[in-house]
């Protein structure tokens, strides 16, 4: 028997799939979702209906037979209504008591806050939830679920804090309301999230046509970016989010902020633990999810297995009987690609998307930067209204006026309209991801506003005596001198550090709380090793190093400055340091850094930096790193060190000379080389 799907029968009537699906349920046929199939018959039933090819007198029996069984059916619900209102109304009023009583919650929120804010000593309720079956430390976050329980257990009654709440205290003046002959249709904003390697990246290159994994470090998303796509001349939003477990928080932000969640799970592969958070995410976040089981072009992959997987998380495949779409496609061969863009321009119907593009602007930051060039720049993403040039705008601690806006190609704009990702030029200082972003009537306001917000953080930020470093961490726990582990964060860009935050906030233990006291954007500077000698913190730097005077005065402080550019080995110096596992025998040791002044073009060897050695010495079996703006551009070998025409082993500070760094010949001047090695060091107990 020949079938035809609800979306198909849709756009042959010209109706709206939702309208479909609400005729066939009237008529007792059991459809979930416009991908669910219907009989032949069926859908000829649908088409007489609509066409009106029932006769006036079968149409009139109907009307009469419906209006009496409706009025007996009124007349049955009234007396129903009638008993149950006066139990309603007891109920809501013991509901509204209760309510007024409730500590409001907002999540994420972690054991130590919850206990503060339920005045209750943290280590009584690690002890309820080990009861309960739940291992937790002080500094792990609770979901609302095991809230909920836990509230249950101890007697506590609490309640949540809801989006519309949180946004209402960031927003400044009252919410405006939208008419809803003002709203227009909105192009979807669609997060692709998945567990690392399963091909996100790769996919999002194929439907935009180009490239991004190769410009991350080991092929791997470390920043959230958004990406528009047109398809069959409707627009689709992307948002791209990094796989690792430690970048939970940035994909939560990008659930949050989304209508369709993309689950890209490798059909080799299947579900992985990065898969399950993301998957948490889009629910928590109330939006539906399209599987795309990708890399179906491999030998060993296995595309009903992952089904199978799927319905163990509540997601079953519609060809199963379920409502989760699932698309077998291969990102590298580009097989089914256009299925997938149908899929989400279907269910972007389905959701009825609208915004009101005539108001002021609103969006969240999703990712920040600061730029030598250009200063702090916000990649914004318009949830509502129009942001246009020369608008003031407040987001978080920051504020400013946009100055100019680009898209993701480097065009730049006028106006950006719902959904619409762009990056903004403007703000006085580098907000963080995650902002609500208003655009205000006056820029005086959002600077008053702003500089209140830091004035309030101020107040807040920690401040302690000794000094503490990795390498003597655990025998300071052990003596208990150590109670808390103060850490700066320093990055290339704003959502590296929120990651990186979240994730060693995760690592406390009973004996040792971690704090986060201190981020920002941009090199190591000596402010903040001047911040960490007065808390006794420790200074990680990811993607960016110290400057000279920060190298001189964490010497002078005694101040331990780590550096890393992959997440996971700063993640791993940590946990080991707190076990006491860390072993300091090779350590990097900066040697020199040198001032590139001039480049040369050597035929068959590539570009020569001509530089000026400002401090300590190089030696030709050193390793070097570039490094632009205080990020670093590069790392690699020495190929070539020559004093005029000569090769030489080694330039001390003071004397200019020839470097060659090999296979890279992206040298500019006014780019500072630094040269290291790695030395034993033996370990004092």
């Amino acid at each position: 028997m020949a079938k035809i799907r609800v979306y198909n029968l849709a756009h042959e009537l010209d109706m709206d799939s939702k309208e479909v699906i609400e005729l066939l349920n009237d008529l007792d046929i059991d459809v979930s979702s416009h991908m669910s199939t219907i009989t032949d018959e069926t859908a000829e039933l649908v088409k007489g209906m609509y066409a009106g090819d029932n006769t006036a007198e079968e149409n009139e029996e109907a009307h009469k037979e419906a209006v009496k069984a409706e009025a007996e059916k009124s007349k049955e619900e009234a007396e129903k209504a009638a008993e149950a209102a006066e139990q309603v109304e007891t109920e809501a009023d013991a509901e509204a008591e209760a309510e007024e009583d409730a500590v409001e919650i907002e999540t994420p929120i972690t054991v130590k806050e919850f206990a503060e804010e339920i005045g209750q000593a943290p280590n009584n309720l690690i002890v309820e939830l080990m009861n309960m079956g739940v291992m937790a430390s002080v500094n792990q976050s609770l979901d609302e679920d095991t809230l909920e329980l836990l509230a249950e257990e101890i007697g506590v009654k609490i309640k949540f804090k809801s989006e519309e709440e949180e946004k209402a205290s960031l927003r400044v003046g009252p919410e405006i309301e939208d008419k809803e002959e003002d709203l227009e249709v909105r192009p979807p904003i669609v997060t692709v999230m998945g567990h690392v390697d399963h091909g996100k990246t790769t996919l999002l290159d194929v439907i935009r046509e180009s490239r991004v994994a190769g410009s991350e470090a080991g092929g791997i998303t470390q920043h959230i970016g958004a990406y528009q796509a047109e398809v069959d001349n409707k627009k689709i939003t992307f948002i791209d989010t990094p796989g690792h477990e430690a970048f939970t928080a940035m994909r939560a932000r990008g659930a949050q902020i989304t209508d369709i969640a993309i689950l890209v799970v490798a059909a080799d592969d299947g579900i992985m633990p990065q898969t399950e958070e993301a998957i948490n995410h889009a629910k928590a976040a109330g939006i539906p999810i399209i599987v795309a089981i990708n890399k179906i072009d491999k030998a060993n992959a296995q595309p009903e297995r992952v089904k199978q997987e799927l319905t163990e998380y509540g997601l079953v495949p519609e060809d199963w009987g379920g409502n989760t779409i699932c698309v077998n496609v291969s990102a590298l061969q580009k097989q089914n690609i256009d299925e997938l863009l149908e899929m989400i321009i279907l269910v972007s119907e389905m959701e009825e998307l609208k915004a009101n593009p005539n108001r002021l602007a609103e969006g969240i930051v999703i990712e920040a930067e600061l730029d030598k060039g250009r200063g702090p720049v916000a990649t914004v993403l318009v949830k509502n209204g129009t942001l246009k040039v020369g608008d003031p705008l407040l987001a978080g601690l920051t504020s400013g006026r946009v100055r100019a806006m680009f898209n993701e190609y480097g065009d730049s704009l006028d106006i950006a309209g719902p959904s619409s990702a762009v990056e903004v030029l403007g703000f006085n200082e580098v907000p963080d991801a995650g902002d609500f972003v208003q655009v205000l009537e006056d820029e005086r306001q959002a600077r008053d506003v702003a500089s209140d917000r830091q004035d309030e953080k101020r107040q807040a930020e920690l401040k302690s005596d000794a000094k503490v470093s990795l390498d003597d961490l655990y025998k300071q726990i052990q003596e208990g001198e150590v109670k808390e582990l103060n850490i700066i964060i320093k990055a290339d860009v704003q959502g590296s550090i929120e990651a990186l935050k979240a994730s060693l906030l995760r690592l406390g233990t009973d004996e040792v709380t971690v704090n986060v006291i201190h981020t920002g954007v941009g090199g190591v500077n000596e402010t903040d090793v001047n911040l960490a000698s007065a808390s006794n913190a420790i200074i990680i730097g990811f993607n960016v190093r110290p400057d000279n005077n920060a190298l001189k005065a964490a010497e002078k402080e005694k101040v331990d400055i780590r550096t890393y550019r992959v997440i996971y080995k700063a993640l791993e110096d940590i946990k080991d340091a707190m076990a006491g596992l860390l072993d300091p025998e090779l350590r990097e040791e900066v040697t020199g850094r040198a001032e590139v002044r001039d480049t040369f073009k050597v035929p068959d060897v590539g570009i020569i930096a001509g530089a000026y050695i400002t401090d300590g010495h190089v030696n030709r079996n050193y390793d070097a790193r570039l490094i632009r703006d205080g990020v670093v551009i590069h790392e690699g070998t020495i190929s070539s060190l020559k004093r005029f025409e000569n090769d030489v082993r080694e330039v001390k500070s003071g004397y200019e000379c020839g470097i060659g760094i090999e296979n890279y010949n992206d040298i500019k001047v006014g780019d500072i080389i630094e040269f290291y090695t790695y030395k034993e060091i033996k370990r004092s107990l």
